[in-house]
């Protein structure tokens, strides 16, 4: 029992004795050492994703290939044709007005190709400049002769529905709605279809320009909670977008119902609203307009619940805000840019709180 004893009473003192030493060790250490023992225990810090690519048109990055061509394709936004197929899926959309006191869209498609566009409207000069300034195939149905002929004549790569008209592989009629409001593109057949007249369907696009997540924590502007773009009192013909906080996006309105999608109602939300003032003109008695998308002039861009009050230029083709000279990114994701007439004026039609 003693002998028991004694060894149990040696082994204690020898786990004490190493103890003080441990202790004593680790007192001794520097405090260089402790920092880097510390900096060993710490969580690793993780790394941004790297991506092979970035969407030219969104500023998004992927690790797909993005050589593919832009399609801009002609969105009908006549009350009759509410809601629309697809449209959330556009990276940019223009919205013009058209004949009268309606908006038209001009859709560009690149990182979200949908299945189905529409309804499709017919063309228009100052849009499928834009589209071609682009790079983009240009998809559109009917015109008037003169707007093919200057299709053929400038080389402009383009698709008339109304060569296709409800063929069940590039475009159908749908029954719910009546012409001109029912024509919808099979966007999956657009590239081939392209291809066999002709067109380059693969490109290299250079990218709009964005901002850097830096450049984004420091975007300045007053207030930009709600914007109101008002096209006309009568008939009503007035834009919306109301700004999420918690999304960081703004959603669209029309005549004050909210934009979504016709299959699945999902709203459309964007991450940029660039408004621009520019001359529009008249130009016939149906009421066609001539639009002047490179003298510049006056902008607002909204982003992130603020709003910065600038200029727009016409770089490379590309329509672009501009500050003192020097061109002002978007933030990376959806954009709409909306076209206002300088008369009469952001400063009567566009209301931003």
């Amino acid at each position: 029992m003693r002998k028991l004893m004694l060894i149990l009473f040696l082994s204690i003192a020898v786990l004490l004795v190493a103890c003080d030493t441990e202790q004593e060790s680790v007192g001794n250490r520097t405090e260089e050492e402790m920092e880097d023992v510390n900096i060993g225990q710490e969580e690793e810090v993780e790394e941004p994703a790297q991506f092979a690519n970035v969407y030219p048109l969104t500023g998004i990055g992927t690790n797909e290939s993005v050589d593919h061509r832009i399609v801009g394709i002609m969105v009908n936004n006549h009350g009759n044709a509410r809601p629309q197929t697809g449209l959330s899926q556009a990276d940019v959309v223009f919205e013009i007005l058209a004949e009268g006191m309606i908006t038209r869209f001009l859709a560009l498609y690149h990182s979200d190709l949908p299945d189905v566009v529409g309804p499709v409207r017919s063309a228009r000069e100052y849009y499928f400049d834009l589209a071609n300034r682009y790079g983009a195939l240009y998809v559109y149905h009917g015109a008037a002769g003169i707007v093919n002929d200057m299709l053929d004549n400038r080389g402009i790569d383009h698709i008339d529905g109304a060569i296709y008209d409800n063929d069940g592989k590039l475009f159908k009629r749908e029954s719910f709605r009546v012409a001109p409001h029912n024509s919808y593109l099979l966007f999956h057949n657009v590239y081939n279809v392209a291809s066999d007249l002709g067109y380059e369907v693969t490109a290299e696009h250079s990218p709009m320009p964005f901002l850097t997540e830096d450049k984004i924590e420091s975007i300045d502007g007053s207030a930009a909670n709600s914007v109101e773009i008002v096209y006309s009192n009568n008939p009503m013909e007035i834009v919306e977008y109301e700004y999420n906080t918690t999304t960081e996006k703004y959603t669209r309105y029309n005549d004050s119902e909210m934009t979504v999608e016709l299959n699945t109602g999902d709203p459309i939300k964007v991450d940029n609203i660039f408004i621009v003032e520019t001359y529009h003109e008249v130009i016939d008695d149906s009421g066609r307009r001539a639009i002047d998308f490179y003298a510049g002039g006056d902008a607002y861009l909204i982003q992130k619940g603020k709003v910065q009050q600038l200029k727009w230029e016409n770089r490379s083709g590309k329509i672009v805000p501009v500050k003192n000279g020097e061109v002002v990114g978007f933030v990376p994701g959806k954009t709409w840019i909306n076209v206002v007439p300088i008369s009469p004026g952001m400063e009567e039609s566009v209301t931003i709180k």
